[in-house]
């Protein structure tokens, strides 16, 4: 099983992030458990200065911009 967090506080970019990593898990058929961490200091404690930002079992992948659903499906098919 995937672990992917969505790192955001509740902006509608992070909501959007948030609705293409649903989408990318569905589309891949990954088994994955979606986090979303709204927490600034637990945000910042895994290095992310730039919201919404995307791990992927514990590796950071985006930060400061919205991946978009093929970019995503990409990462979890890695």
């Amino acid at each position: 099983m995937v672990t992917i967090e969505v790192l955001g506080t509740g902006c509608m970019k992070c909501k959007r992030l948030l609705k293409n990593v649903e989408k990318a898990v569905k589309e891949t058929g990954t088994e994955a458990e979606i986090v979303k961490v709204e927490d600034i200091n637990a945000i910042m404690d895994k290095g992310v200065m730039l919201t919404p930002g995307l791990i992927i079992d514990g590796e950071l992948k985006v930060s400061g911009r919205v991946a978009d659903v093929k970019e995503i499906s990409g990462y979890l098919k890695e």
